[in-house]
């Protein structure tokens, strides 16, 4: 026979089960492969799910404490924030103590009432961080109103140096009525109103 006659045909591959082909998958493989894709998995959906789970519960206790503090009524225990300290121009020293607070908001008016125990030094400081200074404070004056001595539950009575002061500034700034309790000069005790106009 000729060439002709015996067409040359192409070599074929051999079936799957001679060999030739891609090998089988080992167990350790497999299992690595199939741990890698769910560790995949996992981050994909529980990283973002947690992040979401946090934030939740940061925003739903952020909302509980601006709701207690709306709601309470009268002074609270503890600094206002800088932001409030700022707003309202109330600049208490780095050494006072037993500091109280409470804000009220309405459309003619807001208000915020501070009361700390400093340091001789410390009261020098907050007023001179007003724009004031002792000579300012009048021996005998209460300038804290009726109105807001019965808000913050103070009570200005007798048998007590009392010294105070109004310390004003141009709208929208606010304008500070301050009674200091002067009995123990090296320990005054500072009662502010700092009321602010929209």
């Amino acid at each position: 026979m000729t060439t002709a006659e015996h067409p040359v045909l192409p070599r074929q591959s051999s079936p799957p089960d001679e060999g030739g082909g891609r090998p089988p998958e080992g167990r350790r493989r497999m299992i690595r492969r199939r741990l890698i894709t769910a560790t995949i998995i996992v981050l994909l959906i529980g990283v973002p799910a947690g992040y979401l789970l946090i934030s939740a519960g940061q925003s739903r206790r952020s909302g509980q404490d601006k709701e207690a503090e709306a709601s309470a009524q009268g002074l609270r225990e503890g600094w206002p924030s800088r932001m409030q300290r700022r707003i309202f121009e109330v600049p208490i020293p780095g050494d006072a103590v037993d500091v109280q607070y409470y804000e009220t908001n309405n459309w003619k008016a807001s208000r915020m009432y501070v009361q700390f125990r400093t340091s001789s030094s410390g009261l020098d400081r907050f007023l001179s961080r007003l724009g004031s200074g002792r000579a300012a404070l009048t021996d005998g004056d209460v300038t804290v109103g009726a109105r807001d001595t019965k808000i913050a539950g103070w009570h200005f009575g007798r048998g007590v140096d009392w010294a105070g002061t109004t310390h004003t500034n141009k709208d929208p700034r606010p304008t500070q009525d301050i009674t200091v309790d002067m009995t123990d000069p090296a320990s005054p005790v500072v009662y502010v109103v700092s009321a602010a106009t929209p």
